[in-house]
């Protein structure tokens, strides 16, 4: 259900490539495998991007969507409700949705990757519980301040199961990228890690973490070119 180009469409010179929308020099999409056998994921994901996040080269959210059967990527600003973002019927009390607020799931327990929240913002009484049965997740896509204005545009989202993560690692962007906390992760790496943990497959983790590295590369290695250049004509 992800709506991306089929698999036999490629990025060329002229045009980004249709499926993870970055240039041909930037793609990735033939050397992950999962893009030909998206993952059979059980739980949903929903990746809601904000219509002005404008970091193409480093983006990440198609990226992740890709690997996925189950996976949508919607852009805009609000929907009347999950449904209607999705496109099918959907309860959003039966959703997680990662929280934006001040909460640091490390310091509420420092044990868990993936914290249940109440509404007041502290750790879930039975975390188990808390987690079981989630049919899907939701995650906001953009600068700290555009996934804000997701939030409280979009009421449903009020209703879905709040979440907090502790990585065990830093963000593979290293420099590239500062993220607004050191909990931050990428889009692609929080739903490797929320989806890899709630449906006991952490080798799905590892399959993102692996398309992530190969972005990564590419975009380092062009940066370095291009200084070069930089270099030589001066």
């Amino acid at each position: 259900m992800t709506d991306l180009a089929p698999p036999t469409e490629t990025a060329t010179a002229d045009a980004p490539c249709p499926r993870c929308h970055k240039s041909a020099a930037l793609c990735v999409c033939a050397e992950i495998p999962e893009v030909a056998r998206p993952i059979a994921n059980k739980i949903a994901l929903l990746i809601v991007q904000h219509p002005q996040e404008q970091d193409v080269d480093l983006g990440t959210a198609r990226l992740a969507a890709l690997h996925f059967k189950n996976a949508v990527v919607k852009v805009g600003l609000s929907w009347p409700s999950l449904g209607k973002a999705l496109g099918r019927d959907a309860d959003p009390k039966r959703w997680a949705i990662l929280y934006l607020g001040s909460v640091k799931a490390k310091e509420l327990m420092p044990n868990r990757e993936i914290v249940a929240l109440t509404r007041k913002g502290a750790a879930a009484p039975d975390q188990d519980a808390a987690l079981a049965n989630i049919d899907g997740i939701i995650l906001l896509d953009g600068t700290w301040s555009q996934a804000k204005a997701l939030w409280w545009r979009n009421a449903w989202m009020l209703k879905a199961q709040r979440v907090a993560l502790n990585p065990r690692h830093p963000s593979r962007y290293g420099k590239l990228r500062k993220e607004p906390r050191r909990d931050g992760l990428s889009t692609l790496e929080a739903a490797g890690l929320l989806l890899s943990r709630l449906e006991k497959k952490p080798e799905w983790e590892t399959m993102l973490w692996a398309s992530f590295d190969k972005l990564l590369l590419r975009y380092r290695t062009l940066r370095e070119a291009a200084k070069r250049a930089l270099a030589s004509d001066s």
